[in-house]
């Protein structure tokens, strides 16, 4: 090919940011000039506009409020509300119970999570706005979870025997060792188990489940015992 079809095939190849490389190649010697142009004279100084200060939040007014203070990211506590429909219907909310309580079950110092408002504590948090994916991934496993279960035992997932939505569960509990077949229902299982966890530990009765007293008076603290100290290294 001669230096003219170079040349030519040059000007009309877009490289990958969209412009011709020899064009590229003119805004580079452009830019490398720019320090030899003589400097402009000295602009008169800006006077600079004084802003009006910023309006002071009026909090007595925010906290008769009801509900978010604008946004469901800036709630006024207080009165700490949401205002926004919860999406999942009683079918899925079947199924979600019966999955929180495979994570969190009753046993002798607790009730199961369902009891103490897991499912609709998850189905607030999914419905919240700009949760669309967290909304898509709890529906579509909840979906998954009654279609494995009619696969296998002919029975929606909540209606299945333990032992047999164990056999599920065992399937997608830990996502490392999951089968790439199992690989969403068990990124679903690592979400419904951190809500789960969130919900059920921040009610009295999970508080109580860890033996957290909360801010109580005490008239002596021993710390903790040798056993503990030996494992953290103190000792």
């Amino acid at each position: 090919m001669s230096d003219e079809m170079h040349e030519a095939h040059d000007d009309v190849t877009p490289v990958t940011h969209g412009i011709a490389r020899r064009d590229a190649l003119k805004a580079m010697a452009a830019a490398a000039m720019v320090p030899m142009l003589p400097e402009p004279a000295a602009a008169a100084p800006v006077t600079a506009t004084p802003r009006a200060p910023l309006p002071m939040l009026d909090e007595a007014s925010q906290v008769k409020r009801k509900g978010p203070r604008g946004t469901p990211s800036d709630p006024v506590l207080q009165v700490a509300k949401a205002d926004w429909p919860n999406k999942l219907q009683g079918r899925e909310l079947a199924t979600l119970s019966a999955l929180c309580d495979m994570i969190i079950p009753a046993d002798a110092k607790s009730p199961a999570a369902s009891t103490v408002g897991a499912p609709a504590y998850i189905n607030e948090w999914a419905s919240r706005p700009g949760g669309e994916t967290s909304l898509v991934r709890v529906r579509g496993g909840l979906a998954w979870l009654d279609r494995e279960s009619n696969a296998r035992f002919g029975t929606r997932f909540h209606l299945a025997t333990n032992a047999q939505r164990t056999a599920i569960c065992d399937d997608i509990c830990y996502l490392p060792k999951a089968k790439p077949v199992h690989q969403f229902a068990a990124q679903f299982f690592d979400t419904i188990r951190d809500q789960t966890a969130t919900a059920f530990y921040t009610t009295p009765q999970g508080w109580k489940d860890l033996g957290y007293i909360g801010n109580v008076a005490m008239p002596t603290f021993k710390g903790p015992n040798a056993e503990i100290r030996k494992q953290i290294g103190v000792e």
